[in-house]
């Protein structure tokens, strides 16, 4: 039979919960948990060791087809629903739209296993039957529960090798991105052009079920093909670089001159009043000499200051730039001080000869400028690098270019340089008329590179003296090109040597050895090309740029596997392997959104990789290397929904955010994830750790002034349950919020999706809306309102199971800071569960979860791992397999990075 999507839509859940929850309200007090209470840490380790999967219910699988336990069924479990169940789901009162009475017990053929497993789960959580109309005896509900879990496991094992499943589908636009990069050696972003993907059900970019092909998409993937072969190839003469040196004596000319005009100026006006004329002169120089907050010029020799100035009109601060490169000189005696705390910026303006592609180096001599009182110890201010333009009143482009802020940590007195380098081909928008409209016209072709001071403390960066570099060649040609056209005894024998070149390339990008006949079918295209290009690079490019635009590389392609016949006695023998090729393609997908290295492709051609040592290695191998970084911005983004943080306007929350502010929020979670990855610390860390990972604008949104600069590190927090884990990241809780306030709905919602894996239903068709013109509304508190709306028949059903998790986090507003009261009145941040549990804060909603919801969030990790893993949506069949692996990941305490190789060596990775 056809495998069903698991976990079932959130509905089933729903209905099962229905008339059973409508009493369950959030409490109005706040509570605190006792001082006896146990610590969260305690709480970590106490529910680990009660934990089911250390315990395991499941029969062993059969080697030979099963068949359902229906004896134990009609024998011990009938009568235990009879008595605790039948009577408000039975065929005649078919309460939340299910009866009990009439489902199919035969899980492996049967038809109702989906209800079946959300029997299973809402018996583990406490859920059923409802806590105010019976108690179910403990012995009872084990007894049902050991049976269920049996036949779950031995009927998704059964489904699994009698099912099929796809996982076939093409790269997502950042696996591409990251293909082509280490592919071709370059550092380059090269899908820019491709459309965004979109979100499955279960949250992630990149499933099977969402990544088809459009005519139209085919040809943007050939012609990003091409350009990404022209940059990695040299096809004309090496370029000739450009230099600029600017020193800041002659960057701040037109400003003094400015500000000389206005001493004239004065001096013209009180020309007939010598004594006023002295008098006003005199105050004018003093106040150049005077300190001030904005980017200013100072002439050391004087102490006079200048702001500086800018305008895009006429290009008459640009610098041209010259062939041949100058030495900076030791001496100099005017700087540009650009004070902290407000991102000051510098802009250097730079013409319009800058190159399209290559790489620009930016070397700026600097210093830190300590005011009155600073230490000389304290934390150095850092500085970041831009890239803009601005052609008319209407076209202006700033963009960020350097990849890292850099700590400035020289002295006045021994001023020291700094280097940045970014890729030009990458920056985007260009000024779209440098070529077209001459200099000192408009619209303005020029183009500029800006310096900011990123620091939140009030600490000043000097700069004296600039120099740039456009592009900037270490060797030609490059190491992209002879990446390619590598050597070989062969070279002199074009054809021999080509079809060297093309069959190590196709290697490469198909991820397996080319067949000979694919081979010898562009082996002939390169001989039809040959005579019409100039040079056998050329014909090479072009024969290149099919194979990357082949369904070979943009596709995950499965080889086909015999059928199963599911009578036979081998029905619950695994699903078929992958090959050792695409075993390669789905570890390196999954750890590093990329092609297998050749390592992996060399393993993979001798069959090593499938051994299971050999395998583990490799996935300890992939996971401390820095491209596994991949793996944590990916999977932490669509694992968390972070793309409403994404597009979170900073200009509609309150208070508003600031965009440096909303960047360490958007890292935050990542460099969490990151730092459990590579320590293997445990999941449960998620939930609640004594650290967290902050620079120092975030630290001190959340009131810390002990964490200086813009680089995140791990810093400890200790036991507070207010900060720690994930549940109280302020990007998080910002993205879940309505902007000007918190959003319980939106908060409580996210932790069941995303957390435990348990979405709640969609709202019902007839939900009416809030009335916010009532007058006796618009006075209500939000929870007030939320409360009311429950009262409603249609909204309670759901409501009671969302709210009480999302009014959890009350004492959070809507930019993730903690407060006590909202509007002058004490925040309500305590609820009372459908099961009757009560949250009472922050400190409660973790304390539940870690005592009672640890094997579900251990579990749904691993689910979601899974799922992004296999590049598919897990279904029925699946259920086994990821109940395996969480046993797996408990037994051996949890740590993530163990979590990630239980996946990558699971049967299920290794299946199709």
């Amino acid at each position: 039979m056809p495998a069903k999507p698991f976990p079932v839509n959130a509905l089933v859940r729903f209905v099962l919960l229905g008339c059973c929850s409508l009493g369950a309200m959030p409490a109005l007090a706040v509570e605190k948990s006792p001082a006896s209470a146990p610590t969260l840490q305690e709480l970590k380790t106490e529910g680990a060791r009660q934990s089911k999967y250390l315990h395991p219910t499941s029969r062993s699988t059969p080697t030979e087809t099963p068949e359902a336990d229906l004896a134990t069924f009609q024998e011990t479990i009938a009568p235990i629903l009879e008595a605790s169940c039948i009577d408000c789901h039975n065929d005649d009162n078919t309460e939340g739209n299910i009866s009990i009475e009439s489902l199919d017990p035969n899980l492996l053929e049967g038809d109702d296993v989906d209800w079946w497993v959300e029997v299973l789960a809402v018996l583990n959580n406490g859920e059923m039957p409802p806590p105010e109309d019976m108690e179910m005896d403990d012995a009872d509900r084990r007894t049902i529960v050991e049976w269920l879990s049996g036949e779950v496991q031995t009927a998704s094992m059964f489904r699994r090798a009698t099912g099929g499943h796809s996982s076939f589908r093409r790269l997502t636009r950042y696996e591409t991105n990251y293909a082509l990069q280490d592919l071709l050696g370059l550092p380059n972003q090269f899908a820019g052009d491709l459309p965004p993907e979109a979100h499955s059900d279960d949250g992630f970019q990149n499933s099977s079920e969402m990544l088809h092909m459009s005519v139209k998409q085919l040809e943007t993937y050939q012609t990003l093909a091409r350009q990404a072969l022209r940059r990695a190839i040299a096809l004309e003469e090496r370029p000739a670089p450009l230099h600029w040196s600017i020193s800041m004596r002659d960057a701040s000319q037109i400003d003094w001159k400015q500000q000389q005009a206005s001493v004239d100026q004065a001096a013209e006006k009180l020309k007939d009043d010598p004594e006023k004329q002295r008098a006003k002169i005199e105050e004018m120089r003093a106040s150049f000499l005077r300190p001030t907050n904005q980017t200013h010029y100072r002439n050391l020799k004087t102490g006079a200051n200048v702001p500086t100035s800018w305008a895009y009109q006429g290009a008459r601060y640009s610098f041209a730039p010259e062939e041949a490169p100058t030495v900076m000189p030791p001496d100099f005696d005017h700087v540009a001080i650009l004070p902290g705390a407000r991102s000051r910026r510098l802009i250097v303006e730079l013409g319009n000869q800058i190159p399209d592609t290559g790489v620009m180096r930016v070397r700026v001599r600097a210093a830190r400028v300590l005011k009155d009182g600073q230490a000389a110890d304290s934390f150095p201010p850092s500085l970041q690098l831009e890239f803009g333009w601005r052609a008319s009143n209407e076209g202006r482009a700033d963009m960020r270019v350097s990849d890292a802020d850099i700590p400035i940590t020289a002295t006045v007195d021994a001023p020291e340089i700094y280097e940045f380098e970014f890729q030009l081909g990458d920056i985007y928008p260009r000024n779209s008329v440098r070529k077209t409209s001459p200099m000192g016209k408009m619209p303005n072709p020029s183009e500029y590179i800006r310096f900011v001071n990123s620091s939140v403390s009030d600490q000043a960066v000097q700069i004296d003296h600039v120099e740039i570099v456009a592009p900037v060649i270490t060797q030609w040609p490059p190491e992209s090109h002879t990446r390619i056209f590598f050597d070989s005894p062969h070279r002199e024998n074009e054809t021999r040597y080509v079809s060297e070149v093309l069959a190590a390339f196709m290697r490469k990008a198909w991820r397996r050895p080319p067949t000979p006949e694919e081979l010898r079918r562009k082996e002939q295209l390169f001989r039809t090309l040959r005579p019409h290009c100039g040079s056998m690079e050329e014909a090479v490019l072009e024969v290149l740029s099919t194979v990357l635009a082949s369904p070979h590389f943009l596709y995950v392609v499965r080889t086909k596997s015999p059928s199963t016949d599911s009578d036979s006695q081998t029905a619950m023998a695994s699903s078929p392997k992958l090959t050792p090729h695409e075993l390669a393609t789905r570890l390196s997908l999954f750890l590093w959104c990329s092609i297998p290295d050749d390592e992996l492709l060399t393993l993979a051609s001798t069959g090593a990789l499938q051994e299971p040592d050999v395998l583990r290695e490799q996935v300890q191998r992939m996971l401390a290397d820095p491209k596994s970084r991949r793996l944590s911005e990916q999977f932490v983004h669509q694992w968390l929904d972070m793309q409403l943080l994404d597009f979170l306007n900073i200009k509609e929350t309150t208070p508003r955010l600031n965009t440096p502010l909303k960047e360490a929020m958007q890292e935050e979670p990542i460099a969490f994830f990151h730092e459990l990855l590579q320590q293997d610390e445990s999941v449960l860390q998620f939930i609640h750790a004594e650290f967290a990972m902050l620079n120092e604008r975030l630290a001190r949104h959340y009131g810390w002034n002990t964490v200086h600069g813009n680089h995140f590190r791990r810093v400890p927090i200790g036991s507070d349950p207010r900060r720690g884990g994930l549940l109280t990241q302020a990007g998080l809780l910002a993205m879940n919020s309505a902007g000007a306030d918190s959003h319980p709905l939106k908060r409580g919602v996210w932790l069941l999706e995303s957390i435990l894996n348990d979405p709640p239903p969609p709202p019902p068709p007839a939900v009416p809306e809030i009335d916010l013109a009532d007058p006796r509304i618009a006075e209500m508190t939000l929870i007030e309102r939320m409360a009311d709306h429950r009262n409603h028949p249609a909204c309670m059903s759901c409501h009671s199971k969302i709210d009480p998790w999302g009014i959890a986090f009350e004492n959070y507003d809507s930019v993730g800071r903690w407060r006590t009261k909202i509007n002058d009145k004490p925040v309500v941040a305590s609820a009372t569960l459908f099961n009757q549990q009560e949250l009472a804060g922050i400190d409660g909603l973790k304390r539940y979860l870690l005592s009672e919801r640890q094997d579900q969030f251990v579990r749904a990790l691993v689910h979601k791992l899974a799922t992004y893993g296999l590049g598919r949506p897990l279904t029925f069949a699946d259920h086994a397999h990821i109940d395996q692996i969480t046993a797996e990941v408990r037994k051996r305490g949890d740590g993530l990075s163990t979590m990630v190789q239980q996946v990558a060596t699971s049967d299920l990775f290794q299946s199709n």
